[in-house]
């Protein structure tokens, strides 16, 4: 799924036109969080895992990386992350744009770590590796179609 696809995706809710798109490249967290003019914690990340039947997507703060105690008590398996080649099968989105937004693979899960909840509102991307829209945490759940918040995380 493209930039375009988001934005069809968000006409929806009237969003689409708060979608940010950059000059520069926001890839990563630190890029993000540079172009955007914001604190590196505050980019809302989508890192992809591997499940059984298709993957996880785990939303999370910045400046939070996977507890993997945490992570196979919640889901029962290791964290293995999807290789670049699956994360576009499965969400429609090359990394660097990774979002939990519009995703049509009804294999995909998505759920959103706590440690977003320290803010009022967050950056995810949206499709690109260029984008990025601002939003609350309950848009972020209702948005991202989330099944719930989870603790699967540690801060760095």
């Amino acid at each position: 799924m493209s930039i375009e696809k988001v934005k069809e995706y968000f006409k929806q809710f009237s969003r689409e036109k708060d979608i940010i798109e950059l000059k520069q490249s926001s890839a990563t967290v630190r890029l993000a969080a540079e172009a955007l003019g914001v604190e590196p914690a505050r980019i809302a990340k989508t890192l992809s895992f591997k499940a059984d039947t298709g993957a996880v997507l785990v939303v999370t703060a910045g400046d939070a990386r996977i507890d993997n105690k945490k992570f196979k008590s919640k889901f029962g398996m290791k964290a293995k992350m999807l290789s670049p080649e699956e994360v576009i099968e499965y969400t429609g989105h090359a990394i660097g744009g990774v979002c939990p937004f519009g995703l049509h693979n009804k294999n995909v899960k998505v759920y959103l770590d706590e440690s977003l909840k320290r803010f009022e509102t967050v950056y995810p991307a949206c499709g690109s590796s260029n984008s990025a829209i601002e939003l609350n945490c309950d848009e972020l759940a209702d948005y991202s179609n989330s099944l719930e918040w989870v603790n699967v995380c540690k801060i760095n």
